[in-house]
């Protein structure tokens, strides 16, 4: 089942140390079968308000997108961005392409 790297970062400094980055991030994924699939860019908003840029990271599970974030080559290029940046990060599962959001009813309780 897919896992997501996912990634809010907030007051970017958009200086020197995030472009090394991001010219080094790409070159860290292909190990582990990390793909970008949304990768900042202004959000068309609905509903509430957003700040920052939003990023998801697809792996083929959460082992490998585990691996990944504790990789030598990750943790090398991972300060260039906590330090130029307000990140919060974290990895989720995704869902299965049958997945129905019913599904989740066998799961929780409602009052």
């Amino acid at each position: 089942m897919p896992a997501f790297a996912i990634g809010w970062l907030r007051d970017l400094n958009r200086g020197a140390d995030i472009a090394k980055y991001i010219q080094k991030i790409d070159a860290t994924l292909p190990p582990f079968g990390g793909k970008f699939r949304i990768h900042g860019g202004a959000p068309e908003m609905l509903e509430g308000e957003w700040e920052g840029d939003l990023v998801a990271i697809e792996f083929p599970d959460r082992e490998a997108a585990r691996d990944w974030y504790n990789s030598p080559a990750y943790k090398e290029i991972l300060g260039l961005r906590t330090e130029n940046s307000r990140s919060v990060v974290f990895l989720i599962k995704g869902c299965d392409d049958d997945y129905l959001a019913a599904s989740i009813l066998e799961k929780i309780t409602f009052a």
